[in-house]
């Protein structure tokens, strides 16, 4: 089984519904199983900020599954859930992104591995630093804890 982080976020309709109704399909799947589930966290939205604020959240999954069939499952996932792709960091029913699979490094054009900007924003890192806070990124070789401590850092001196 291999061990992968997930970060899921919405800002349309019933936030907290289509979170729940989120981890309740990827749980139900055979080949996934969702083992560690962070608190919810309210932000404002990041790159467009013109829309209503975001509830984000991070999962800890065990998958037998390749990273890209879970791409294909989360995709299908949000596209169950209402998901239209409109416009580049536009309101969601939900995103579901892949976050972290095993310590892979991966680099396609509908998917890399960890994910490019994760350690850029808080709305990633405050959750996934609750339920994997010693998981070291593969790339930056730095725990998320102190991805996170850094940004933080980072945003105080601006």
């Amino acid at each position: 089984m291999a061990v992968a982080y997930l970060g899921l976020g919405s800002n349309l309709g019933n936030r907290r519904e289509n979170l729940d109704s989120a981890v309740r399909r990827l749980d139900e799947q055979n080949e996934i199983s969702v083992t560690n589930r962070s608190s919810l966290y309210e932000t404002e939205p990041y790159g467009k900020t013109d829309q209503p604020d975001f509830i984000n959240m991070c999962l800890e999954i065990e998958t037998r599954i390749s990273p890209l069939e879970l791409l294909e499952n989360v995709l299908s996932i949000e596209h169950e859930l209402g998901r239209v792709r409109t416009e580049v960091w536009g309101p969601r029913t939900i995103d579901i992104d892949i976050l972290l699979y095993e310590d892979l490094e991966l680099s396609l054009d509908d998917l890399s591995i960890p994910h490019s900007e994760m350690h850029k924003r808080a709305f990633v890192l405050d959750p996934l630093s609750e339920i994997a806070g010693g998981r070291v990124h593969p790339e930056l070789n730095k725990t998320i804890q102190t991805l996170k401590e850094e940004l933080e850092a980072g945003e105080k001196n601006v």
